[in-house]
């Protein structure tokens, strides 16, 4: 489940849609060399009050050290939520659920 992230000013309101929060999140991760966003239910964004968690569960390529993949993506998509959607990033839960190339 993903929520909208709607931003009030003086000007009216910006609405970043669900879908969009999950594409930024997606695309970085997938900009990780060795990492792949699950298609079916691999992506949670939740948002309120200006922050965010997110839950990933990834595919990973076989070889790819692990740990280092999973920190690298918590790292990725934290500042990509950040530096475009000016959230603050609680957590970004990664789980690697299967091996690519096995």
């Amino acid at each position: 489940m993903t929520d909208a992230l709607v931003l009030e000013g003086q000007d009216g309101t910006i609405t970043v849609t669900a879908a969009v929060l999950n594409q930024v999140v997606q695309q970085a991760t997938e900009g990780v060399d060795g990492a792949r966003v699950r298609r079916r239910r691999g992506l949670d964004v939740q948002v309120e009050g200006g922050r965010a968690r997110v839950e990933v569960e990834l595919a990973a390529r076989f070889g790819t050290v692990l740990p280092e993949l999973g920190r690298r993506v918590q790292e990725d998509v934290g500042a990509a939520l950040g530096r475009m959607c000016g959230l603050e990033v609680d957590a970004v839960d990664v789980s690697i659920e299967e091996l690519d190339g096995v």
